[in-house]
């Protein structure tokens, strides 16, 4: 059997596995990417937020995504019947970035992927690992090619990047109890002809159908539209037919886009996740971490899935060429308390946002400003800053104000009375 040595592998070849690839290799170390998938393909997470571009810059690989002309995301719009909530990045607590990117993850993976393979790294496209074994210092990697053909990796460290594809969570029994509620998700694409001008056709939207049920619409640069629908498992049970005939029928619910998608046919059958949120009983091991979507996945609600992805390659990364340099890492501390001290913070505002107390917050008619930057940066990613009371204070400050909001509302009501 064949057998190669490198000194790590990365598992999966998304926006987490070559924020790997690339900061490793810039730091001058053999690596080997494995993608189960043949590139370009279609992937979910297609609206980034700001905190990804600091993570793309120090990775060596913004200049390249620069290049491309993906749409520029400036803030985000919600919208609930008649009331409304605009963020715009620029208007946000701290620094930072003030923009990002919406993008057709099929195109934007691509566009990293050969960029990290222009820079030398290896990918083995449509490979998949078979099983993965460890000893005390390193790790033997069964891999399988699209034609059938077996080999091994034996490398010092295994970054697993897989994504939904789960690999070293699987194989080593890590699956933990979601955070987040039973979810699910539908979404495809279509070709908007007739989109309008200006922000109407740039901005991308959250339309709040329930409290729990929402909608997005996503414009591309290049004339592709993603329209998606997520809401608890119970709510998709009660449209029946085909996945088209559903989602068909998921959009007359729409109100403020109701009708404008009607003659757009879908660029794919609408595809469907049950069960969108993932956890870990841990992030990392005796010679391997997990990073992104292979840890653990939220909620699409604030497009934070690419956020932390990278964020948590990039650190993983950082750490390994530490400890590979001979250097003390403490991974409980440095990468685990970190990634969970910033999910942990996304975790409330998801939480309370299907509570319905984060919407009373965003949809205020005459919002304070302060609170509008604070809740606008960690929109923008930025969950680590703890000069924002957001961040700070993000288990209680949600439903603080929320009360306040509603006592407001009974003293209004009460006083017209």
């Amino acid at each position: 059997m064949k057998r190669e040595i490198t000194d790590i592998l990365i598992i999966g070849a998304g926006p987490s596995g070559m924020v790997s690839a690339s900061y490793l290799h810039n730091q001058g170390f053999k690596i080997k990417v494995i993608e189960k998938s043949k590139f370009p393909r279609f992937s979910i997470g297609e609206s980034l937020i700001p905190r990804c571009m600091d993570n793309f810059e120090e990775a060596g690989l913004l200049e390249a995504l620069k290049k491309v002309g993906f749409q520029k995301k400036f803030g985000a719009r919600f919208i609930k019947n008649n009331e409304v909530g605009e963020f715009d990045f620029s208007k946000k607590h701290g620094m930072g970035w003030d923009w990002t990117w919406q993008v057709p993850r099929a195109d934007f993976d691509n566009v990293l992927a050969q960029e990290v393979i222009k820079k030398g790294v290896d990918i083995l496209f449509e490979t998949e690992v078979v099983n993965v074994e460890f000893d005390e210092e390193s790790s033997i990697t069964s891999i399988k090619d699209s034609e059938g053909n077996t080999s091994e990796i034996h490398a010092k460290f295994i970054i697993d990047s897989s994504g939904f594809g789960r690999v070293l969570a699987k194989q080593l029994d890590l699956e933990a109890r979601p955070q987040i509620a039973s979810h699910s998700s539908i979404f495809t694409h279509i070709k908007e002809s007739d989109r309008p001008k200006g922000k109407e056709g740039e901005l991308i939207t959250f339309e709040v159908l329930e409290t729990q049920v929402w909608f997005w619409y996503f414009p591309f640069s290049n004339g592709n539209s993603s329209l998606g629908f997520v809401g608890p498992n119970n709510w998709f049970k009660k449209f029946e037919g085909s996945k088209e005939e559903r989602f068909s029928k998921m959009l007359e619910e729409l109100r403020f886009y109701s009708g404008r998608f009607n003659d757009h046919p879908f660029l794919f059958e609408p595809i469907q996740v049950e069960n969108i949120s993932k956890n870990v009983t841990k992030l990392h091991g005796s010679g391997f971490v997990l990073t992104g979507n292979s840890a653990e996945f939220l909620d699409p609600v604030f497009s934070s899935g690419v956020s932390f992805a990278t964020e948590s390659g990039l650190l993983a990364s950082k750490l390994i060429t530490k400890q590979l340099k001979g250097q003390p890492v403490d991974w409980d501390v440095e990468y685990t308390a970190y990634i969970k001290k910033g999910v942990d913070v996304f975790s409330s505002y998801v939480k309370e946002w299907y509570t319905g107390n984060l919407q009373k917050i965003i949809f205020h008619p005459s919002p304070r400003t302060d609170i509008k930057e604070q809740i606008c940066a960690v929109l923008a990613g930025y969950v680590w800053d703890d000069t924002n009371p957001f961040v700070k204070k993000h288990s209680r400050i949600i439903k603080n104000i929320a009360q306040l909001i509603e006592m407001e509302e009974k003293q209004v009501y009460n006083f017209r009375s």
